[in-house]
């Protein structure tokens, strides 16, 4: 299965994505990364990668592609055959039309715990309200900002000498985990939404990849500590 990654900076979980699929964990090619900003460190990941990368102007518009963008980041990703669209970290909010074009067929990973905390800084807004756990979630992508149907959610405590920075790179360790599998589970066909609920098929396999990846994510986490 073919998708696409739309991204704005870092790219840090399009990198988790690489890095799984070079490991055989994901079943899928990345045919195409597109960012809104020329500079995002993640076009340099792809093009490392050799993936295909391009920048496409978003217009003048701040949280939105204008109409004439959007028009030629579906033609884009139609032309790389893309059947998935995984946002990471695109600040952009997706209109009706690209939804049309790809129903049901695009996800994003946000670093709360939806529906707390939608929006911009959403460890920051965790932090500044005092909650004991924060987190990431996977889900469906649809007109309202972070409302759509949850696929996958990870918990992160909240430290009592946490600041925005290291709460925010602990959930990004979780975010790594999660997005991959999330994409996994789509690319396998075992996801089905049902109202507000994602239906997840085979969840006794699902529970036994999650202890795995929490596990290789701590080694790695001793190796490099």
């Amino acid at each position: 299965m073919k998708i696409g990654v739309l991204l704005s900076g870092q790219g840090s979980n399009l990198q988790a994505i690489i890095d799984r699929i070079k490991e055989g964990f994901l079943p899928v090619e990345i045919a195409l990364v597109l960012s809104d900003n020329p500079k995002a460190y993640g076009l340099k990941r792809a093009e490392a990668a050799g993936i295909k990368a391009r920048y496409i102007a978003p217009g003048p518009y701040r949280t939105i592609l204008s109409p004439e963008a959007e028009e030629i980041y579906i033609t884009a990703l139609k032309e790389a055959e893309v059947e998935l669209v995984c946002l990471a970290g695109f600040m952009r909010v997706i209109k009706k039309k690209m939804l049309d074009a790809f129903p049901g067929k695009i996800i994003n990973i946000h670093p709360s715990l939806l529906p707390a905390f939608p929006g911009l800084e959403a460890w920051k807004q965790a932090l500044d309200y005092g909650v004991r756990f924060s987190g990431c979630t996977v889900h469906f992508v649809e007109a309202g900002v972070d409302t759509g149907p949850i696929i996958l959610q990870a918990v992160v405590p909240v430290l009592e000498d946490d600041t925005a920075e290291t709460l925010l790179n602990r959930i990004h360790e979780k975010e790594h985990i999660i997005y991959p599998l999330a994409i996994k589970l789509f690319a396998q066909g075992k996801l089905k939404i049902s109202g507000r609920r994602v239906i997840i098929q085979e969840t006794k396999n699902l529970e036994e990849e999650w202890v795995t990846r929490n596990a290789l994510n701590e080694d790695k986490k001793s190796e490099t500590g």
